[in-house]
């Protein structure tokens, strides 16, 4: 008889409070205040159209709002830093004194991120996993705040056009390594970085799934995981082409995957739903984790 494998706690120190991690799954609202990413831009271009939506997220239960600039869609050319500071600094500074949320910033330039949390974002979210610009690093270690890094094949404009690994697991699993081993250099503590594996960002179909399917092996790299896959195209492609706007309940199979994988945080735009979805994947994974199994 043996244990299953249970999620490992980890805390997290933001300025204003700490993050306990593992406990529960936490989720991560999507507020891209952009005009072109791939789920949601335009929608939330407006400075107050951003800031009525995170404030609806909070009330449908995130934990943290992930806002960006930047689109990092397949196929997106890049922004200036200059103005992905005039897209989200109106949206931080209106929303610091009135979200009880923690804010995220997505960005991988480390003046974006410096001037984000000196507005109040308490995260740093780099999609490139320091490999845009290492120094985003520093401000992390400099202001003492939590880093997230991805693992990104490629770069946005080409990454879904390949060559995809020919083995996707050491493929991430070095590259987060690569990563971490960055941060820590330029004095991010451990216990301030997650880890997330970038599904969708230069995988193909399959390694998306396979990804999914062996999350464990990630949980044990010994960071918390964050796993984004909400109305992603492979999801879409699983139920036969459907649209953006359909890819809910797709998405909620991925969350329920995700928390049963030991993922720690999900990052969605469907919040209500998927704040639902992770509550019952919770209850799950809490009696599997007293149960005994043959081993």
């Amino acid at each position: 008889m043996r244990k299953a494998f249970a999620r490992k706690k980890f805390r997290l120190k933001l300025r204003s409070r700490t993050l306990t991690l593992g406990e529960r799954t936490l989720v991560m609202g999507v507020l891209n205040v952009t005009p072109d990413s791939f789920s949601d831009g335009g929608h939330y271009f407006d400075t107050d159209a951003a800031v009525r939506r995170a404030l609806e997220m909070e009330a449908e239960g995130a934990d943290l709002i992930d806002i960006g600039g930047e689109s990092t869609r397949p196929g997106a050319e890049g922004v200036s830093g200059e103005e992905q500071l005039r897209r989200i600094l109106p949206v931080i500074e209106k929303l610091r004194r009135r979200l009880g949320a923690a804010i995220s910033v997505d960005t991988s330039k480390s003046a974006v991120a410096e001037a984000a949390v000196k507005a109040g974002a308490e995260i740093i979210n780099d999609v490139t996993g320091l490999r845009g610009d290492a120094r985003v690093a520093e401000v992390a270690a400099a202001w003492k705040v939590p880093l997230i890094l991805m693992h990104m094949r490629g770069q946005p404009r080409t990454m879904q056009k390949g060559p995809f690994a020919k083995n996707v697991m050491p493929d991430v699993t070095g590259g987060l390594r690569n990563s971490i081993a960055v941060a820590r250099r330029a004095g991010v503590l451990k216990t301030q970085i997650v880890i997330d594996p970038g599904l969708g960002f230069g995988k193909s179909y399959e390694q998306n799934y396979q990804l999914m399917a062996r999350l464990p092996e990630l949980a044990r790299l010994g960071y918390p995981l964050l796993i984004g896959a909400s109305r992603k195209s492979f999801v879409g492609r699983a139920l036969g082409g459907a649209p953006k706007a359909q890819r809910a309940w797709g998405t909620a199979a991925t969350v329920t995957a995700a928390v049963l994988g030991r993922a720690h945080i999900v990052r969605v735009h469907d919040v209500a739903e998927m704040v639902q979805v992770v509550r019952v994947a919770d209850e799950i994974l809490n009696r599997g984790r007293s149960a005994k199994v043959v081993g």
